[in-house]
Formats: structure tokens, C-alpha cells, sequence
């Protein structure tokens, strides 16, 4: 059960990682948000921290390149940081900047649950992008019912992440302490992401242990009417003899 387990958990690892860009792509993904609002806290001025943000994922930009490493990760994060400023800056309001990423976070929760209860659920795709058998049949996994419950599970965890996220980071944005707000969106990243992590292993082991005690159960009573079988045909045989 154990190597099962960490089998799909390396997989999500791996897959988490990509779309994250490991820790150093989670780094430069937070940074941004350090710079803006330390720039917030001094200055309390919307525009000076969205330059001061603007700024940081240039300079992460630019190392990017230098170093001739992907710039995929860093891309993300202009894209991000361009939306959130123009959110601040529309509405002068520098807590503004933390809306999209609410937004989004509420848009994959709803779309994971939703994936759960049409049973084609988000996890189930994470797992078969890892299956070399799957390459022809992506679907083919959802086939097998036990896989699919499973996933759904794990499913679950994502929509549980998603939603802690929405309903604290919510709050803060209506209130309104940009500080906070920033520890918040920071916490909630990849640390938080660790964490459901952790809690699908946790999940995928028990399901493993209890299908290992099912597969023992069946192959202890199957032992015991064979034996009992055979003690049948003994007395069978020593009467017709």
C-alpha cells in the first residue's frame, strides 16, 4: 500500500510541480506580492506598489533569460501581476489586487466539484497524464469504477484547498488589510498546496490498506471452503469405499 501511494504521490507531486514551477517558480510567484506590498505598507500609494511589483517580475524576468532558463513561470507571473494592477489601479484601492486570484481560486473550486459530481473528476486526468497505457485512450481510466471513486476523493481535497481559500482570503479583501491579505494569498500557495498534498496521500493509503484487507478476507475464506471442500470429499470417498 505504501509504494502504491507514493507511487501517485510522486505522480501529483510531479504534475503539481510543473504547474507551480517547483519551489523556485513558487518563489518568484510570491514575490511580487512581497514587493507590492512592502511598497503598500510604506508608501500607501496604489500605483507606486503596482511599479514596485511591475518591477520584480521584470527583474525575474530578465534573470530568466540571462540564464537562458525557461521563462514559462515568470511569464505567468507578468500575466498576474498585470491583471491584479489592473484591478488596483482601476479602483484605487490596493486590496483590489488580491480579487483575481479569488476569482480564480472560486472558478477551480467550482469547477473541480462540478467535475466530481459529473464523475469525470479533476485528479482523474492528473493520473492518466501519467499512464504511458493511457497515451492512445485518455478516457480509459474512467472505466474502471474503483479508479474513478477514488479520484473523486482526491477531487475533493483540490475543492476543499479551493474553497479555504476563498473563504479566508474573502473576508480580508472586504476588510480590507492589505498586509494580512498578502501573508494570506503567500500561505495559501504552494505551502497549502504541501498540505492537500499530504492529505491525498493519507486518503490514497487507506483506500490501498483497505483493498489489501479485502483481497486477504476473500483469500481466507476462499482457503477455508476449499478445505472444508476437501474434508467433504474425504468423508465422500471413505463412504463409497
Amino acid at each position: 500500500p505504501d509504494a502504491e501511494a507514493h507511487t501517485v504521490e510522486s505522480l501529483i507531486r510531479e504534475r503539481l510541480s510543473s504547474a507551480l514551477g517547483g519551489a523556485r517558480g513558487s518563489f518568484e510567484a510570491a514575490l511580487p506580492t512581497v514587493a507590492f506590498v512592502a511598497a503598500w505598507s510604506w508608501r500607501h500609494d496604489v500605483k507606486i506598489a503596482v511599479v514596485a511589483s511591475g518591477a520584480i517580475v521584470l527583474i525575474l524576468l530578465i534573470v530568466r533569460l540571462a540564464t537562458r532558463q525557461t521563462p514559462r513561470y515568470v511569464l505567468s507571473a507578468v500575466l498576474a501581476t498585470a491583471i491584479a494592477a489592473f484591478f488596483a489601479l482601476r479602483s484605487g484601492r490596493p486590496e483590489a489586487a488580491f480579487l483575481p486570484g479569488i476569482l480564480t481560486s472560486a472558478a477551480w473550486g467550482a469547477g473541480s466539484l462540478v467535475s466530481v459530481v459529473v464523475r469525470w473528476p479533476l485528479v482523474g486526468f492528473i493520473v492518466a497524464a501519467g499512464d504511458p497505457q493511457m497515451a492512445q485512450d485518455p478516457a480509459a481510466w474512467r472505466r474502471d469504477r474503483g479508479l474513478v471513486t477514488v479520484c473523486q476523493r482526491l477531487t475533493m481535497v483540490l475543492v476543499a484547498l479551493y474553497a479555504v481559500r476563498v473563504l479566508v482570503l474573502f473576508p480580508l479583501y472586504l476588510a480590507g488589510p492589505v498586509p494580512f491579505l498578502g501573508v494570506a494569498q503567500i500561505a495559501l500557495g504552494w505551502p497549502a498546496h504541501l498540505v492537500a498534498l499530504r492529505q491525498q496521500v493519507a486518503q490514497l493509503k487507506v483506500q490501498a490498506e483497505a483493498a489489501l484487507a479485502q483481497a486477504t478476507t476473500a483469500r481466507e475464506i476462499a482457503a477455508a471452503a476449499k478445505t472444508k471442500l476437501d474434508l467433504l470429499y474425504a468423508a465422500q470417498t471413505r463412504y463409497a469405499a
